[in-house]
């Protein structure tokens, strides 16, 4: 999947504009909940799968320090919470895009 063609956080979202033209914009607290990290989603196990770590979430946790882009692939944002392991695809970013009906504002 290709790179979106621009992406901003203004103010409390996420917009980004795709090469064919839609766009999808996300709340900073959406993007928070949709964490990929293995600590936020669990992870297969050799033996058995590990579960996630269960942490309740703060108003620092929907508060965005900074975020890098990692090669073409996604990005990564760091919290102000200090949670910053979870990498978001481009692929994973428009399916759950599609999902909450985030898309084409």
């Amino acid at each position: 999947m290709e790179a979106p063609t621009d992406l901003q956080v203004i103010g409390s979202e996420l917009a980004l504009r795709w090469p064919d033209g839609g766009e999808s914009f996300f709340s900073l607290e959406q993007i928070r909940r949709h964490c990929p990290c293995a600590a936020c989603c669990g992870e297969p196990g050799l033996t058995r799968p590990v579960p996630a770590q269960t942490s309740s979430l703060t108003a620092e946790s929907f508060r965005l320090r900074g975020m890098q882009r990692v090669g073409g692939y996604g990005i990564q944002p760091t919290w102000e919470d200090g949670h910053g392991t979870g990498i978001y695809s481009w692929e994973y970013l428009k399916k759950i895009g599609a999902q909450m009906g985030s898309d084409e504002r």
